[in-house]
């Protein structure tokens, strides 16, 4: 049986709440954004999360919208691409956060400068859920 979308969607939403702890039980991966200080909007395209990252790690993450709040970049994607995303072995398209933007899965808006230059961080912390075992059922 295939779960409702409101219930993929939830599911992804509380999959993103956990990723500040799962970053914190990843101590290489917080030292590799130790240079990385941004406010960015993360997650689902309908229930985006405001976070605030200082010194590689994510000292606030917010749901959205919050009044007056701004960002350099966004990345949000599909609840469908997230659990996607999130699967053991993700199918090819489905493995890497640019590959979602290729298929109009996601969408990259804003200063890009921060997001590229910390890529691999970015595909490493939003790639947590799957590292541990807290992925979404499709």
């Amino acid at each position: 049986m295939t779960p409702s979308p409101d219930a993929c969607d939830a599911a992804v939403i509380k999959a993103f709440a956990g990723i500040p702890g799962l970053l914190e039980q990843t101590p290489a991966l917080v030292a590799r954004g130790r240079a990385l200080d941004c406010e960015c909007l993360l997650g689902p395209h309908d229930h985006p999360f405001h976070a605030s990252i200082r010194g590689g790690r994510i000292v606030d993450l917010t749901p959205a919208p919050v009044l007056m709040r701004s960002w350099r970049f966004s990345y949000r994607a599909t609840s469908a691409a997230w659990s996607a995303y999130w699967e053991p072995a993700p199918r090819p398209g489905w493995h890497d956060l640019l590959a979602l933007t290729k298929r109009e899965e996601a969408c990259l808006e804003g200063d890009l400068y921060p997001f590229m230059t910390h890529l691999q961080y970015f595909k490493d912390v939003l790639a947590l859920p799957r590292r541990h075992g807290s992925a979404v059922p499709a």
